[in-house]
């Protein structure tokens, strides 16, 4: 049985993570959380793109304040990074917060941290536990001799002892590196050792181009081992592009089905068309449609229908025209200029 089976179940204002339910998707918003209009805004692009939890940072008193309007305009639970000040996570939770995102290492004694337990015990609202190698405690890289897997896990049960010592348990739990093989291997470890949730991510992992690709890995691999409850594809870039890649890594481990996915072809020299653009643009029109089909955008008329056969439907490029194809079989030929009009057809009066 994999080990989120048996995690313990949280909730998350009106979500619900642990014990086996779907793992959900999150990211973080870059406005400055006190531009309520910036981040709502950007908040409902991710709603749109698929984002199930949201995550904004509250370095001031005036962004936790701040979180309580954008509640009132947002659909998704909003968690309240915390880093350094205590203060912050009790008046995010003031405001409304339905998790708190702390390091318990670095917002000061044992005092602090039983002050902002408290104020989450009254309000029944879980904290995730978050550690990571930059910030890994120095006797610990002096007695692994280095950032090891040993070291953060041994750092993260620390941190969950400290808090369960406070009479709380609910808890997530983070554990991250940009290092993807030593990421894998630390939730491994940790996976052996407790039964809280797991929020699961390859931290800075880089440019929407190289960060993809080591998120991809590394989330591909400790989801494939059964571990994680929730995930976050943290890139450099647009947000919206990190919820794109986790419904993409999760529809590929098989664990979500719904949306359209897009296969098309690497093109060579039989191709006749913009078949790069024409993916690209068959795949951006696609999002905004609730049909669990595969759509297959091929590159010439020679073996597309072929190619396209485990698609749903699918077209397919010649010269100067293209061929619309259903179940493998060609249904219809129209002009090349025709073609993504001629799909976007089909998709609007596709059997729901």
């Amino acid at each position: 049985m994999a080990y989120r089976d048996n995690t313990k179940v949280i909730h998350i204002g009106d979500r619900v993570i642990g014990g086996g339910n779907p793992i959900l998707i999150q990211s973080m918003t870059n406005t400055r959380t006190e531009d309520v209009e910036a981040t709502v805004a950007q908040i409902k692009r991710l709603e749109e793109a698929g984002c199930e939890i949201i995550r904004s940072t509250v370095p001031t008193l005036e962004a936790a304040k701040a979180l309580s309007e954008i509640k009132k305009q947002i659909h998704i639970p909003i968690v309240a990074d915390i880093h350094f000040d205590y203060k912050m996570a009790i008046a995010a939770m003031e405001n409304g917060a339905d998790k708190i995102r702390i390091n318990p290492g670095n917002i000061g004694g044992r005092d602090r941290i039983a002050s902002v337990v408290s104020c989450a015990k009254e309000r029944s609202i879980p904290i995730r536990v978050g550690v990571n190698s930059g910030s890994l405690e120095k006797d610990l890289v002096e007695k692994y001799g280095g950032v090891t897997a040993q070291g953060l896990v041994e750092s993260a049960l620390d941190k969950i002892g400290i808090i369960e010592d406070l009479g709380y348990d609910n808890m997530v739990v983070s554990i991250k590196s940009s290092n993807v093989m030593l990421c894998v291997e630390a939730h491994e470890l940790l996976a052996q050792k407790c039964r809280y949730p797991l929020h699961v991510g390859i931290t800075e992992a880089g440019t929407v181009y190289g960060g993809n690709i080591k998120s991809s890995i590394g989330l591909g691999i400790i989801l494939n081992k059964g571990i994680g409850d929730t995930i976050r594809v943290s890139l450099s870039g647009d947000p919206v592009e990190e919820i794109k890649t986790a419904k993409m890594i999760l529809k590929t481990l098989g664990m979500r089905s719904g949306g359209i996915e897009v296969v098309s072809c690497p093109t060579c020299g039989r191709t006749k068309i913009d078949l790069i653009g024409l993916a690209n643009a068959v795949e951006t029109m696609v999002q905004g449609y609730d049909l669990d089909i595969k759509v297959a955008v091929m590159g010439c008329a020679v073996n597309g229908p072929g190619e396209a056969k485990e698609a749903d439907i699918g077209i397919a490029g010649g010269v100067g025209e293209g061929l619309l194809i259903k179940n493998g079989e060609v249904v219809k030929k129209v002009k090349e200029d025709q073609l993504l009009a001629t799909l976007k057809e089909e998709l609007d009066n596709w059997p729901r």
